[in-house]
């Protein structure tokens, strides 16, 4: 473990600062700022609580939303099982006294989208939940990741989690995106550079000129999607960017100054050393998208579907070969071009009204284009409420695009919302393994602005392309 005068990293410091007990060979002990619950994970644990007549050790620090199950069509009604999850976590919450956004809920929503927004993540915290995009928290400066069921009955039990301790690694990114170049597909093309594995047994803080001029919607995204790298968890740095962003939060303005005090001091220090550094330069970076069966075999929307005999190691040929007869795509064909016939715009990746206004910069003026379906699902009530008092809910629906309630929704295929089989979807969201949008479908990962321009064209676009 790092000396308290020696240099240390973000990672380090936030580390260092919530270990409870440590012993060489064993995994350390560590104590949980905040634990965040949805309707999926959480029902085992607490029925796990239950049989050992175990009660919530710090009910404050457990926030419960429903995001998963819940329908986004207003008059539907959930599936048996949906049902029985969201029932199981309004009770329980209930019963616990843990802060819940369930269904009456006027600001009900994605979970790792009603954290930041709701004033909940902050920087130098330790955070928790039972699902693995939990790294989008990371973009303020906290040590955010995924757990497993046992280990939120744990950390309900006992407020504190057995982890080992990952190396660091140093994503440094330079340059400045050029027009209709996201955090999104900045994220995307680290994951082709450095693939599913790359980041395995690593936390990964995000630094440089690009990361420093990103807004927290886009540092969200960014780390959102570190799992896909097989990170542990992505963190950046909090700065007057993040300050500004929870000062919008609704927090006390004397407890506001006392924590930026603090928080000022979240950064990596001179001299600190990171166990790995990965280097990416966006500048002449064009749109990204996926075109296999998980997210870093990506390439740039300009460019062609790469060819298997063009790789060496045997079990890469096959991966890529056997992504490719999934997703039906030919060696050397076009990115741009390729029919589709759904489109996504939503998730804990993209679903904040940032991304939204993108969409709708595309979408507005336009149509639809014919036999394309599009689903936008705001990430949460409030970004709903906000978007709507901006009008951009009338500009999907004058393009005739579907306006949805907040959910997870077509990122899991859950209570309908789901792509046929043989389908080709350009999906916001983090993960494009087969049969994730629904059984046979086929996902391209994009940005909004690219899903947008795709839906309006009903192929795969450079949204620079259009007029």
């Amino acid at each position: 473990m790092s000396t308290a005068t020696a240099p240390r990293t973000l990672f380090e410091k936030i580390w260092d600062s919530h270990v409870v007990a440590s012993e060489p060979g064993a995994p350390t002990l560590l104590y949980i700022d905040l634990q965040l619950v949805h309707e999926v994970t959480s029902p085992q644990a607490f029925s796990g609580l239950r049989r050992r007549g175990l009660s919530v050790r710090r009910p404050d620090r457990t926030v419960a939303t429903v995001d998963h199950s819940i329908p986004t069509l207003a008059t539907a009604v959930p599936d048996a099982l949906a049902a029985a999850q969201i029932a199981t976590l309004e009770k329980n919450a209930t019963d616990a006294g843990i802060r819940l956004f369930g269904t009456k809920s006027h600001d009900q929503g994605v979970v790792h989208v009603l954290g930041p927004e709701q004033g909940f993540t902050r920087p130098g915290m330790t955070i928790v939940c039972g699902d693995s995009h939990t790294s989008t928290h990371g973009a303020f400066g906290a040590l955010a990741f995924g757990i497993g069921t046992s280990e939120v009955e744990h950390v309900l039990a006992t407020q504190c989690l057995l982890q080992q301790r990952p190396k660091t690694a140093e994503v440094r990114i330079e340059g400045t995106l050029q027009k209709g170049v996201t955090a999104k597909d900045v994220i995307l093309a680290l994951l082709a550079k450095i693939g599913v594995g790359g980041g395995t047994g690593y936390v990964f803080e995000y630094t440089g000129s690009t990361v420093r001029n990103f807004t927290m919607e886009e540092r969200m995204t960014l780390c959102n999607m570190s799992i896909e790298g097989g990170a542990r968890a992505g963190m950046v740095a909090p700065d007057d960017v993040t300050f500004a962003y929870l000062a919008e939060r609704g927090i006390d303005k004397t407890e506001l100054d006392a924590s930026v005090k603090i928080w000022h001091t979240l950064r990596t220090d001179p001299g600190a050393r990171y166990d790995h550094t990965i280097t990416l330069e966006v500048s002449d970076l064009a749109p990204m998208v996926t075109f296999g069966t998980n997210p870093g075999m990506g390439v740039q929307v300009t460019g062609r579907i790469p060819d298997p005999e063009h790789v060496s190691e045997p079990a890469g040929k096959s991966t890529l070969k056997n992504a490719l007869q999934y997703m039906g795509l030919t060696p050397g064909q076009a990115v741009q071009g390729q029919p589709i016939q759904v489109v996504f715009i939503g998730s804990c990746t993209n679903g904040r009204i940032s991304d939204l206004r993108a969409a709708a910069s595309v979408f507005k003026g336009r149509s639809v284009a014919k036999g394309v379906r599009v689903l936008v699902v705001p990430g949460s009530r409030a970004v709903k409420r906000q978007a709507e008092a901006e009008g951009l809910d009338r500009i999907f629906l004058e393009s005739g695009a579907e306006w949805r309630e907040p959910g997870c929704s077509m990122c899991i295929a859950m209570n309908g919302d789901e792509v046929a089989a043989g389908d080709y979807a350009v999906s916001t969201s983090n993960r494009n393994f087969e049969g994730r949008q629904g059984r046979g479908s086929r996902t391209f990962l994009a940005s909004p602005l690219t899903a947008a321009a795709s839906a309006v064209t009903g192929t795969l676009t450079d949204v620079r392309s259009l007029a």
